[in-house]
């Protein structure tokens, strides 16, 4: 039950992030909003590392600041494939590849989940895929052309989540710190390059508050993604933190108003079946 319930919060607070981070971007270069995110998200991390105890190794801090390299260009990835494809065929692709991995390294280092807690795995990853889905008339030329990034986004966004599995509890939140600080490394530099060359305004108004929130989110739900991970079995909680984007649908359907498509009603509902598997099993 813990890791379901860490699992739903952690789901809840990344698709927080992604929506009022999607909201930041359609009026500001989304590498700018990156920038600002990340600044954003190495503070409050900061923070935690000031109040939580911490005796971390080398290796720790390695494994952090992989994980938010990754984790960053897999944002970039999926956004740059948002943008030039198919969503319809983008986000669920990432979704599921993003599952995919950390199941299939934690089955491979011999995490045994019961039969029923993987029947749940598998409908809170399809479910994570229905969700995501977006029509498109370009679906097929968008399967064609952004599938490669599509696997890419989801594979760095999955190997981040495993290598922050692979630091030890006794380094407390320090790994989230140096994460946090690769990433906003790369997106300063990068955000620094293309403002060099063309015209790349920084957040400003709503933009900025909206950036500024998207970093509190972000680095809220990695400290608690780093606590699941330790507690819990990978297999078990990268599923149920794939559910994000039911978060940022329901925030896009109470906020914005959209309509729930059939598919994302069924997706949720599958999700819910899903994590009472895993919850019970």
């Amino acid at each position: 039950m813990g890791a379901v319930l860490l699992g739903v919060i952690i789901a809840a607070s990344f698709g927080s992030g992604d929506f009022v981070g999607g909201r930041a971007s359609s009026t500001t270069p989304t590498i700018s909003v990156l920038a600002v995110s990340q600044a954003c998200s190495v503070v409050g991390a900061a923070i935690l590392v000031l109040f939580v105890a911490s005796h971390p190794a080398p290796h720790d801090i390695v494994y952090g600041a992989l994980a938010g390299a990754v984790n960053v260009v897999g944002l970039g990835l999926l956004y740059r494939g948002l943008a030039r494809y198919s969503a319809g065929v983008i986000a669920p692709i990432t979704a599921v590849v993003g599952a995919l991995v950390p199941v299939a390294w934690g089955l491979a280092h011999g995490e045994r989940p019961s039969v029923l807690a993987l029947v749940g795995v598998a409908l809170a990853v399809g479910a994570g895929g229905l969700i995501a889905l977006e029509p498109g008339a370009s679906a097929a030329r968008g399967l064609a052309l952004g599938v490669g990034q599509a696997v890419g986004a989801g594979a760095a966004l999955g190997s981040s989540l495993v290598l922050y599995a692979e630091t030890a509890s006794r380094s407390g939140q320090v790994p989230v710190l140096a994460g946090r600080l690769a990433a906003f490394v790369l997106a300063g530099v990068a955000c620094s390059w293309l403002r060099r060359t063309r015209d790349v305004p920084l957040p400003h108004g709503s933009a900025r508050g909206l950036a500024v929130g998207a970093g509190v989110f972000d680095v809220a739900a990695t400290a608690l993604l780093v606590v699941a991970v330790r507690r819990d079995l990978l297999s078990l909680v990268a599923p149920v933190v794939s559910l994000a984007p039911g978060m940022t649908v329901i925030l896009a359907w109470r906020v914005d108003h959209e309509r729930l498509r059939r598919a994302q009603r069924v997706g949720l509902l599958v999700a819910l079946v899903g994590l009472a598997l895993v919850a019970t099993g």
